[in-house]
């Protein structure tokens, strides 16, 4: 297994059949540097534009349509010490009588140190707000089926612009591959970001990811996978929201039904009872709805 290192000079606006930027073996992992969801690199120059420039594609050998990529996230590193974010709520995120009172979304300025972020300029109520980094990645996935290239700007089955809080150091996330050689893509790093990217934002900056990239042969998955220490979870991306949670859940059952041995009166009982949802992006084109189940729950697996 080896180290590879991506070091870009052209990013992508798309996710789809695109020339690779770099070819790895299975189980192979990457490091790279990202730029922000603007195009701004670490030194604050802006090498591409939005939205979400995207790092890659990465050919991984031996992936077929049919398999799953396994990508685990092993490291993300802050490279910048300023962030940004928009300054008032989404107006799809409020009722439409409220919208015309909002005040503008201009872009303001975070300040990343010490494992911290903080308003470069507090508003008034907020001097002492300073948050921990919760590092994660925005956007992210593999080339589409049928030499389809979707907008970074929104998901579907292949991943895409989820921005959910999960997908930080120590989770992985598998992806239905479509095409030879999966296509993976990687962009759009937050420093930190509530539930539903609200604001449109997560505090954008750029950033140091180390992921490995693992084959998984004839793993049937429609949605994105994934697990954390604690839990394994399902992402469904669609709009409405009712619909990106059918997804999600599909995809649970189908995950608990196959790999756990459940039948589907079983998984219904312990999702009736055990199941949390999260809510992802609810600001892009798609939203994202996650199905989570806490291990401590799960018998053990049958495959």
């Amino acid at each position: 297994m080896t180290l590879h290192r991506l070091e870009p000079s052209v990013w992508h606006n798309v996710l789809g059949t695109l020339p690779a930027a770099l070819t790895v073996a299975d189980g192979d992992s990457v490091v790279t540097q990202t730029l922000d969801a603007a195009g701004f690199d670490k030194d604050g120059v802006s090498r591409a534009h939005g939205p979400n420039p995207m790092n890659g594609p990465i050919f991984i050998t031996g992936a077929e349509p049919g398999d799953a990529l396994c990508v685990e996230i092993v490291r993300m590193t802050p490279i910048r010490d300023r962030g940004w974010t928009r300054a008032v709520l989404a107006g799809n995120v409020v009722d439409p009588e409220r919208v015309r009172t909002l005040p503008s979304a201009d872009r303001v300025q975070w300040i990343i140190e010490n494992g911290t972020a903080r308003l470069e300029q507090p508003v008034a109520g907020l001097e002492h707000l300073v948050l921990p980094l919760g590092p994660m990645i925005g956007c992210f996935g593999v080339a589409p089926s049928l030499g389809q290239a979707f907008s970074t700007a929104t998901s579907a089955e292949n991943g895409g612009n989820m921005d959910y809080r999960g997908f930080g150091p120590g989770a992985k996330v598998w992806f239905p591959v479509a095409v030879p050689g999966a296509l993976f893509f990687l962009g759009d790093c937050h420093a930190i970001q509530g539930d539903g990217e609200i604001v449109g934002t997560g505090v954008e900056t750029a950033f140091e990811v180390e992921v490995r990239l693992s084959v998984v042969k004839a793993r049937k998955q429609v949605w994105p996978r994934g697990e954390t220490a604690e839990a394994i979870f399902t992402v469904g991306n669609a709009r409405p929201l009712d619909q990106a949670l059918q997804h999600a859940t599909t995809e649970m059952l189908d995950w608990l039904m196959t790999d756990y041995g459940l039948s589907a009166t079983a998984v219904s009982h312990l999702l009736g009872q055990v199941v949390r949802y999260e809510v992802g992006n609810v600001f892009d084109p798609a939203y994202t709805m996650v199905c989570k189940v806490e291990k401590k729950w799960l018998p053990p697996q049958v495959v």
